[in-house]
């Protein structure tokens, strides 16, 4: 069990999750650096400032989390989501401290309609993006206590995410097009906060944990969850069902990337989720 002196280091403290943690750890002896406070891809920063901070628990927000851009920016993409998460393991091991790692549905081929469990092995990202967070989940292998999480889909109330994109949307044109034919989890951030802070309380064993609210068997699709937005802030808009090629984007999608929990206690339902989240903007 956590306790109140445990020194609770939280990186990207601007973040859409971040914002959300400090909320659920209230209470914690949390510190919150953010891209002024630490360059997380300067090593020699990172062993310097952690090293005199000796925090007992590191969760990494920080990440290039803009897929299309990383196409542009590979290796921006790269030293942020991957190299830079080697060097946070390396510092934590030497402090004799624990890094809790964000990750993505994204590090999959995407071919397994009926989802992936926390040891699948069919890692083959179809972006930068997943393969720079697959190149970080890699770079954990030099520390023994460690919390990979996999999520996905993610929103709230802070930050930039589609559930905000489809409601301005919504609001400025009659028609919206959503893609039909990618399949994933949303994951609401207060959610995701509350299991993070349910782990470390439980000291529950090292090692990889998938993260995401609950839907049917497979997930859902970008449509399904346009529609509910929608829906629940009765927007009078109509939605049309659209292919990944009428919808060219950059970066390519996993077309089925749902992360099954057979860890965790399981969340309440997207929809429930989601109803709180707008209910609270």
């Amino acid at each position: 069990m956590l306790d109140k002196d445990t020194k609770i280091l939280i990186l990207g403290a601007r973040g859409m999750l971040a914002r959300d943690l400090v909320n659920i750890f209230c209470g914690y002896n949390i510190i919150l650096w953010d891209i002024e406070d630490i360059d997380i891809t300067d090593k020699n920063q990172v062993d310097l400032k952690i090293g005199e901070l000796r925090p007992d628990i590191i969760i990494n927000c920080a990440a290039y989390t803009a897929v299309d851009d990383c196409e542009k920016e590979v290796d921006k993409a790269t030293l942020i989501n991957g190299i830079a998460v080697g060097y946070l393991a390396e510092a934590a091991k030497r402090n004799n401290g624990i890094l809790v790692q964000l990750s993505t549905d994204y590090v999959f081929d995407g071919k397994n309609k009926n989802g992936y469990i926390e040891h699948s092995q069919e890692f083959w990202p179809q972006s930068v993006y997943g393969a720079s967070k697959l190149l970080g989940e890699k770079a954990l292998a030099r520390l023994d206590n460690y919390y990979l999480i996999r999520t996905s889909w993610l929103y709230g109330k802070n930050g930039k995410n589609f559930v905000d994109t489809i409601t301005k949307l919504a609001k400025e044109k009659k028609e919206l097009k959503v893609i039909n034919d990618q399949f994933g989890k949303p994951t609401y951030t207060v959610d995701l906060a509350k299991q993070i802070l349910y782990i470390l309380n439980n000291d529950l064993p090292f090692g990889i944990y998938h993260i995401t609210n609950e839907t049917r068997k497979g997930g859902i699709t970008w449509y399904n969850f346009a529609k509910k937005i929608c829906k629940l802030q009765k927007l009078k808009v109509r939605i049309k069902p659209c292919s990944t090629k009428e919808y060219p984007l950059p970066a390519k999608r996993p077309s089925h990337s749902a992360l099954i929990n057979t860890k965790l206690p399981k969340m309440r339902k997207w929809q429930k989720a989601l109803k709180e989240c707008i209910k609270n903007k």
